[in-house]
């Protein structure tokens, strides 16, 4: 069962927080967010390496636990290759004089493949390090592929290359020798490559989004297309134990989408991200639309879609602890995605940087490039030691009474902690009070004021796995609240004399538009945005008054109004109807003497409240002229003195 967050406007509210959307508002150090509206404790993410360049473009590692960065930027000799170790200390391997280093791989004698972009070449790097030597030069291929984007070593050693302008994919003989082309497409380019434990290398390319499967053990193998997906371009693959293939494609084709897998247990809720697109890869400036999907190419051969993620672009696919991530941009999140109930994913992790291009997997977890800016991180298969989420500032509209807080939770209660303070301006750096811890029994103690924030402190064990279920989660958090009432506000009245509202909609020819000459000033009123302000259609007729007005209430509460009437000079007001639901009143004023009167709007919020709570605003209108005298023939002086001389002739002479 959800906590509401719509609340009747009298007495105690609800402000909630129980879905993704709402949760993704807040900021998340070290917890992870369940797009079924969960939050439980996240992995430990740490930044292990800054290169002060834009981009790291590839990543790969070895078996001690290094990390080696294929950086790039916007002007010749930007590319290097940099071996990183597990304390953060850097050392440059290789630098060459193209723009990026597009692909990496460690050989088993721990040498280091390199392939750089554009009008690049594969480098064999020495462990050490050097100038490497050139093991594969494009441009003296047939095809002459202007970019070389990524590689793959199969166990043999056997160097596979990803080409494009034109599509191709290349074989580098681990004992040496001229490379083979392996095949070509009339794609534009194959963009990633993944080579499996059976030796079967799968491909995906961009342009027709298309991925391919090759086996490398069979003489004279040739590409089989397994898949054409709906997107124009196969960003990333990865490959669980059981062999399923698992493809992320971003980009549109115009093409009916691939229905979504059958469903395995409850289905999560769809994710909807706003942000500007992206970029595909380094040289290619076509902007991404529509975000991206994450399908499954079951061992059969089955395609599916199992996750779509709008308004993200996927860069890259890893299997770890037999969980599926997805590094993206352009908010730099990790993902971990459900493989058993397609729709469903955790937020996992965000990055200082704009987009997570590459894994590679180390002794206790994954490292991760980025890009904007170029930069190492490591998220750990453990638990982070203290994790904390921080809602959205919540703006209750006026002045407020903070009470006690409803949660609703999965776990050990005693692996979490609440906090929450309060203010009276929107930023919380700005004067607000201290954060409070909330009591077992929900019981808070921060100052009254508009505004408000929680946050939740996890104490997981280290050794937990994040999504393992041994944590405690936070399903809900509901606040309560009462908002200080205030009185209702009449903005403006207009009276408009012969003029009525009639129960049916007159003909044009007899009506009378009753509406309010000009915005008039309240700071918390917008007449021209008001439905209320627009003319109003009456009916003409001599003997009626048409009252109309304008009012608000800053707690939201509903209303009702009185109109009373008085004539000029006088001190008592009369009533003319009370509980009124509508913003105009009409009534006839031959019930009245001729002669100047004005009227006064009374609003109530009394709907919202009880009688003692209740509270009223009021407005007088301008004065207004009742004549209802028929002309009198004959008059010898010329005028009666009715004021009326420029719209009737009410006399002998018409004078």
């Amino acid at each position: 069962m959800t906590l509401s967050s719509a609340v009747l406007a009298q007495g105690t509210k609800l402000w909630t927080v129980d879905r993704y959307d709402t949760m993704e508002r807040g900021s998340a150090d070290g917890v992870a967010i369940r797009n079924d509206g969960r939050l439980e404790a996240g992995p430990a993410v740490s930044q292990v390496y800054d290169s002060a360049k834009s981009y790291a473009w590839s990543l790969a590692s070895d078996a001690a636990g290094n990390a080696y960065v294929g950086l790039g930027g916007s002007s010749a000799g930007s590319a290097q290759v940099m071996r990183v170790s597990g304390d953060g200390k850097a050392t440059k391997l290789f630098e060459a004089r193209e723009l990026a280093i597009q692909g990496l791989a460690v050989e088993r004698d721990g040498s280091v493949i390199a392939a750089t972009s554009p009008d690049g070449k594969v480098y064999r790097i020495p462990q050490a390090g050097g100038t490497g030597t050139a093991i594969f030069d494009p441009s003296t291929t047939e095809e002459k592929p202007k970019y070389l984007w990524d590689i793959a070593v199969s166990k043999t050693g056997d160097v596979y290359v990803a080409a494009g302008a034109p599509a191709a994919v290349y074989r580098i003989p681990a004992a040496g020798g001229k490379a083979q082309l392996l095949f070509k497409t009339a794609d534009q380019h194959i963009r990633c490559l993944l080579m499996t434990a059976d030796g079967t290398l799968w491909a995906g390319s961009d342009g027709s989004g298309v991925v391919y499967r090759i086996d490398t053990k069979a003489a004279n193998a040739k590409p089989f297309a397994v898949y054409a997906a709906p997107r124009r371009e196969i960003t990333a693959l990865a490959a669980d134990a059981a062999g399923n293939i698992y493809v992320a494609g971003v980009g549109g084709k115009g093409t009916t989408p691939l229905p979504p897998l059958p469903v395995t247990g409850n289905v999560g809720v769809s994710i909807t991200f706003v942000q500007p697109a992206s970029s595909t890869a380094a040289g290619a400036n076509a902007l991404v639309p529509e975000g991206s999907d994450i399908y499954r190419i079951d061992k059969d051969g089955t395609p599916g879609r199992l996750v779509q993620l709008k308004d993200d672009v996927v860069y890259a696919l890893t299997f770890r602890n037999n969980a599926l991530l997805a590094s993206t941009g352009n908010r730099g999140r990790i993902y971990r995605i459900d493989t058993n109930r397609p729709g469903t994913f955790t937020d996992l992790a965000h990055l200082d940087a704009a987009q997570g291009i590459a894994f590679a997997p180390v002794r206790d977890g994954v490292m991760i490039a980025t890009a904007n800016s170029g930069k190492l991180f490591r998220i750990t298969d453990a638990a982070a030691k203290e994790s904390t989420y921080t809602s959205e500032v919540f703006d209750a509209q006026s002045f407020s009474q903070w009470g006690r807080i409803e949660t609703r939770i999965d776990g050990a209660e005693k692996s979490y902690e609440l906090w929450m303070r309060s203010g009276n301006v929107e930023s919380p750096l700005m004067g607000w009070s201290e954060w409070s811890r909330i009591a077992a029994d929900g019981a808070v103690t921060v100052p009254a004021g508009r505004y408000a924030q929680w946050k939740a402190v996890f104490h997981p064990s280290a050794e937990a796995n994040p999504g393992s279920g041994a944590q405690a989660t936070i399903d809900s958090v509901g606040v309560n609240y009462l908002t200080r009432n205030v009185a209702p506000v009449v903005d403006e009245i207009v009276v408009q004399p012969g003029a009525r509202m009639a129960a049916s909609t007159p003909t044009p020819t007899t009506t009378v538009q009753v509406g309010f000459p000009q915005p008039a000033g309240s700071p918390t009123m917008n007449f021209q945005q008001d439905p209320n302000s627009t003319p109003l259609t009456a009916q003409k007729d001599k003997s009626g008054v048409t009252a109309r007005w304008l009012a608000h209430d800053d707690n939201g509460d509903d209303m009702m109004f009185a109109v009373w009437y008085r004539g000029v000079g006088e001190k008592n007001w009369r009533l003319l109807k009370d509980k009124i639901t509508d913003r105009y009143y009409s009534f006839d004023s031959s019930l009245l003497p001729d002669g100047s009167y004005s009227v006064k709007v009374v609003a109530s919020d009394g709907p919202a409240h009880t009688d003692a709570d209740a509270m009223t605003g009021e407005r007088e209108s301008p004065v207004f002229v009742v004549d209802t005298t028929p002309p009198v023939p004959g008059a010898a002086d010329g005028c009666i003195g009715c004021g009326r001389c420029e719209e009737d002739s009410h006399h002998a002479g018409g004078t």
